[in-house]
């Protein structure tokens, strides 16, 4: 005999899912203007914010699967966005730091990216909305 599954209206996995939906569509349109992909641009938030650091690290950070990753870089340091650079000690070690072309992209978009923060913070209110961000960090493996 099988459980009961719940309704789909409250399942955790499909509330996500539509969440995410949701709140992409803005985040799509000023990605759409830069030509860089939503795996890409996370890529960028993240080495904007923590600095230059080894592939391992990156993918955790930016919600990769680390042979993603290894595809993304590829293409972004083709694009100039990124360097790629093997640590001297250890050869299968890789170091990915920001450009000063990917960090013009973080810049260019940091306005309209907090105009998008504004605007769910509005629809949410603050309190929810930081409210949400802990409850979720609480579903994140690396939560202390």
């Amino acid at each position: 005999m099988t459980s009961k599954l719940p309704s789909t209206a409250r399942s955790l996995p499909i509330a996500l899912i539509r969440a995410r939906e949701s709140i992409m569509p803005p985040i799509r349109e000023m990605l759409a203007e830069t030509g860089i992909t939503e795996q890409q641009w996370r890529v960028l938030r993240v080495l904007a914010e923590y600095g230059p650091q080894n592939s391992s690290t990156l993918a955790n950070r930016a919600c990769l699967l680390f042979p993603s990753l290894t595809r993304i870089a590829k293409t972004m340091g083709e694009k100039g966005l990124i360097t790629l650079s093997r640590d001297d000690t250890d050869k299968r070690r890789q170091t990915i730091a920001l450009t000063a072309a990917g960090q013009q992209i973080i810049d260019d978009k940091a306005q309209q990216a907090a105009l998008i923060v504004k605007a769910l913070k509005k629809k949410l209110g603050e309190e929810k909305y930081e409210q949400l961000l802990d409850t979720l960090a609480l579903l994140d493996p690396q939560h202390d």
